[in-house]
């Protein structure tokens, strides 16, 4: 019975240590856990150790713009960022983050490598795709999406790389821009995306998936 009570202090003791060293903590309202523990402890849940998302439900972050990244935090901390898998999965995770954290996260984000290009087995999809992003689609006044992103999608500052992101979630996130104002900082894509069909998202996704790294 003795040997119990020591081996229970000690576990006690071992978890304590634990939950009070800040290179190890998950503690979203602590202002001194570092955004790399964040990052690695935290983010990595579901967008990857180093901001490669396994799962196409989440974006890819790394090498991701950090203006762009850091705007888009501090619109979750707000709650003005309104798409429903933003509000389901970032409002609590973001609610406490301080600037220097955010800012830390995009700074960690950024100096990833970025992810690798997927493959696919549809040719003449990545091909009309690469037409829409490179030309827009003049018959709709749709300006090529490189005008903005970057002739390799590398994205500029406020607007965010899309290459090698995973094509579901580009394809989510242009239905988001086009049926409502969830995303109320991006309001210069709802017009873009008002006139792309299924069709064009679907392409244009699967081009920038398979984006040749350069």
């Amino acid at each position: 019975m003795k040997f119990k009570y020591i081996l229970l202090a000690f576990t006690l003791g071992v978890i304590g240590t634990g939950c009070s060293d800040i290179e190890r903590s998950r503690n979203l309202a602590d202002p001194k856990v570092s955004a790399t523990t964040l990052a690695q402890q935290v983010c990595s849940n579901c967008h990857g150790i180093d901001g490669r998302a396994t799962s196409p439900i989440f974006p890819n972050l790394a090498a991701q713009q950090p203006t762009y990244f850091i705007a888009q935090m501090k619109q979750f901390r707000s709650h003005n960022r309104l798409d429903p898998a933003g509000f389901e999965y970032m409002w609590g995770l973001s609610r406490s983050l301080t600037d220097e954290q955010i800012k830390g996260l995009a700074d960690y984000y950024a100096s990833q490598v970025s992810a690798s290009p997927g493959r696919g087995d549809n040719p003449a999809m990545v091909a009309r795709g690469q037409a829409i992003f490179e030309k827009g689609v003049t018959e709709k006044n749709i300006p090529p999406c490189s005008a903005c992103h970057g002739p390799q999608a590398q994205g500029n500052e406020q607007f965010p790389r899309l290459a090698h992101q995973h094509a579901d979630y580009l394809v989510k996130q242009l239905k988001v821009f086009q049926r409502t104002d969830e995303r109320p900082e991006g309001s210069i894509m709802k017009p873009i995306a008002h006139d792309l069909t299924p069709g064009h998202m679907q392409d244009v996704a699967a081009y920038l998936q398979e984006l040749p790294a350069q």
